[in-house]
């Protein structure tokens, strides 16, 4: 269930051992976190799945797949986070069953609203500020539009894009539910001390 309270989620980065950045930003208080490793074999992904699912459970966060409905499902994780190229969010549903957690990346309203009518339970929107941890041909969105869309869906919004811990409460009175980062934990010195800078920000809402 998506928490009901402004939370974290954290992306691992592939640069770096999923569970051991699992287990650090679990520490600092991230409730979700999403594998994302786009070059490893299925093999290793169930394993780190698997790891970093029992991880969460200790900590009584979420554990989210990126893409791999298979994964998801062999690992028992919580659900499943899918791009607009990837599975359509019905299809998936008809796979995870009701239970399972369904994202949708978004980058538009009308890819938001898309999702929703689709089944999906929360929407990765972004990216919302200049970010290095993906290549984006596109412009940043900005708070405007994120808030825009806010207003025109039921579901929560995870926004992802050069989120910080200077930016993120002002991410959070312009409408997310949370915030999803990737360098802003992974990057630095001490990622447990960037996840808890980051969940403290988002819990002061001031724009």
């Amino acid at each position: 269930m998506i928490p009901s309270v402004p939370f974290l989620c954290v992306i691992t980065d592939e640069t770096l051992c999923p569970v051991t950045l699992a287990e650090e930003a679990l520490k600092g208080g991230a409730a979700m976190i999403q594998l994302r490793h786009k070059t490893a074999s299925g093999n290793q992904l169930f394993n780190w799945a698997v790891e970093i699912r029992r991880r969460c459970q200790e900590y009584h966060a979420l554990c989210i797949i990126n893409d791999r409905i298979d994964i998801a499902l062999a690992s028992k994780a919580d659900g499943v986070h899918l791009g607009q190229q990837d599975m359509p969010a019905g299809a998936a549903r008809k796979l995870l069953g009701e239970m399972g957690i369904i994202g949708v990346t978004a980058s538009s309203a009308e890819e938001a609203l898309q999702a929703e009518q689709d089944g999906a339970n929360y929407i990765g929107f972004g990216h919302i500020y200049p970010t290095r941890s993906k290549l984006k041909e596109s412009s940043p969105l900005g708070l405007d539009i994120l808030q825009k869309t806010a207003t025109r869906i039921s579901l929560p919004i995870l926004a992802i894009g050069g989120i910080n811990h200077q930016n993120a409460a002002s991410v959070i009175a312009h409408g997310a539910s949370g915030i999803a980062v990737i360098s802003a934990v992974s990057r630095v010195q001490a990622p447990s001390v960037a996840a808890r800078e980051l969940v403290r920000s988002i819990n002061n809402r001031t724009s």
